[in-house]
């Protein structure tokens, strides 16, 4: 294989991205003034951060992040194709197992919400194609740690 391909597949597969995004990340914590957002919201975006490249390296492409309609409430955290089937994914963060895991907190409330959207999504860009609902955990034992334990859950159902 030639080393130009081999080059390109390095700087595309993700990992250049994630690095720079990282580093922006931390100069963005070194140098603005600290913001006023929840230790729990912040945990849920880097969750959600760590599930998108996760997904990526698993050949799912991503074509949506934090999707919401002005037409019903809620949001689907990511969305995208895994081969021919559209994938709307719910991603749940936790820092410890002790209390319920992350598939189990999409409660049937949440998956209204989330099924509501998914129809919206399907109606503004009309689609004729296989869609599914995907679960993603992801645990941080430590508050610090930089490699999550991810799980997917593929295909859980929306059923309320």
């Amino acid at each position: 294989m030639p080393s130009a391909v081999i080059f390109f597949r390095r700087m595309f597969s993700g990992r250049l991205t994630r690095a720079v995004l990282q580093f922006l990340d931390w100069v963005a914590d070194q140098t603005l003034p600290a913001e006023k957002i929840a230790a729990h919201h912040r945990t849920g975006r880097r969750g959600e951060e760590a599930a998108y490249f996760h997904l990526r390296k698993l050949g799912y492409t991503m074509v949506a992040r934090n999707f919401r309609s002005a037409r019903c409430r809620g949001e689907i955290d990511l969305i995208g194709w895994d081969d021919d089937v559209l994938c709307f994914v719910e991603v749940k963060t936790r820092t410890t197992h002790d209390v319920k895991p992350g598939e189990a907190a999409v409660d049937r409330h949440k998956r209204r919400q989330i099924a509501a959207v998914a129809r919206e999504y399907l109606r503004r860009f009309p689609l004729s194609c296989q869609w599914r609902f995907d679960v993603v955990s992801v645990y941080y034992q430590r508050s610090n740690a930089s490699q999550p334990q991810i799980e997917v859950f593929r295909n859980s159902s929306l059923a309320a």
